[in-house]
């Protein structure tokens, strides 16, 4: 892909946009005015921020997180955007939560000193289909309707509702490529223009298209690779099952052998039997 057909593309990019939202994201008082206009707190300060932090989880799934925090008060605070529809939009909520609460505690803590989260879930469309642009997710007793904590919070946001509140004006500023707004979003707005219209601002979101680009396709390799070898130790057990059963040996000796389920080594057997007679 050619230099002007990137900075055409580029330009098409809002906030919205996984890429343009980390170069964004990569300056902490854009993440406190997002933060603060979504929380109505024009006193919360955001004291670090880090943009796509990586959380590897080595018995399971691994996540990249687009913007997490750290506030004044101690508290973890989580923004997503996601574009797209193609996701269980709560259980991913969920599992970052899980995996945030996990990654940022120490060893030996007692569960009253795991740090209050709270997850931001910004969306394009309004998969909650309630007709709010702000949803607050909370924890209610079901026989008597009190709310009771647990120090994770849940606000779902979405700019396919437009209400006239502060929120659903930033989400304008997110999504529609002409849309700025100064005077509520001046970080967002001068950051957004930079990006968008200066030059040299364009270059770096060229630069950082490319990189995630590069990235996807070195990970997309990776993942090939250990595919294939999965695939390679497969063939080999059902090759060396095969064989030992050809050999006499019963199925449970088998199974204990290559540690395949025993249904694949039972279907294994019968057919072997039908070939012998």
């Amino acid at each position: 892909m050619n230099s002007q057909t990137y900075a055409k593309r580029a330009r098409l990019l809002n906030p919205i946009d996984d890429d343009f939202l980390k170069k964004m994201a990569e300056d902490i008082l854009f993440c406190q005015e997002v933060i603060r206009t979504i929380l109505e707190d024009d006193s919360l300060t955001v004291l670090e921020s880090h943009a796509q932090h990586t959380i590897k989880n080595l018995q399971g799934r691994s996540v990249i997180l687009d913007i997490l925090c750290r506030s004044g008060t101690g508290k973890i605070i989580n923004v997503e955007v996601q574009k797209g529809n193609d996701v269980d939009h709560q259980k991913r909520v969920r599992y970052h939560a899980s995996c945030i609460t996990a990654n940022t505690t120490d060893t030996g803590s007692r569960f009253q000193d795991i740090s209050d989260l709270c997850i931001i879930y910004i969306s394009k469309s309004d998969f909650l289909g309630e007709g709010k642009t702000v949803y607050h997710i909370d924890r209610i007793i079901r026989e008597t309707g009190t709310i009771v904590e647990n120090g994770l919070q849940e606000i779902y946001v979405n700019a396919a509702n437009k209400d006239g509140s502060n929120t659903s004006k930033l989400m304008t500023v997110f999504t529609e490529s002409d849309a700025y707004n100064d005077e509520l979003f001046p970080v967002t707005s001068k950051r957004k223009r930079y990006f968008k219209e200066d030059e040299k601002g364009v270059a770096e979101m060229c630069a950082i298209m490319d990189e995630i680009r590069e990235e996807g396709r070195l990970e997309g390799k990776l993942e090939g690779k250990e595919e294939g070898k999965l695939e390679g130790k497969l063939e080999m057990k059902l090759e060396v099952a095969e064989n030992l059963l050809k050999m006499g040996l019963s199925i449970t000796k088998v199974i204990q052998a290559t540690q395949l389920p025993p249904e694949t080594v039972q279907a294994m057997a019968e057919r072997l039997s039908h070939c012998q007679l």
